[in-house]
């Protein structure tokens, strides 16, 4: 697999996910990109965000609820290019 592509909405940046061993959340951080979260296991659900497209996969599932959409970067890979939804902080 090539390395995915992942797309900031509504900024429209794009950053490359250069390292498949590292989650979401990792690859956010290596791109200065941060997110609020607390536990890093999928307990808490503080690192929510919506994908918006694109797909991802868990190695460990969620233990938290999660609606429709919501993916936990703490916890997820790529398995494609993927768009996110960002807030501003």
């Amino acid at each position: 697999m090539t390395e995915p592509i992942i797309t900031l909405k509504p900024f429209g940046i794009k950053l490359i996910w250069y390292d498949l061993h590292h989650n979401l959340l990792t690859i956010l951080e290596l791109h200065n990109i941060y997110i609020e979260y607390q536990c890093r296991a999928g307990y808490c659900g503080l690192c929510r965000i919506r994908l918006l497209q694109g797909m991802i996969k868990y190695r460990t599932q969620p233990i938290t609820f999660l609606r429709p959409g919501e993916i936990l970067p703490c916890l997820c890979y790529a398995c494609s290019n993927i768009e996110i939804e960002m807030h501003c902080q």
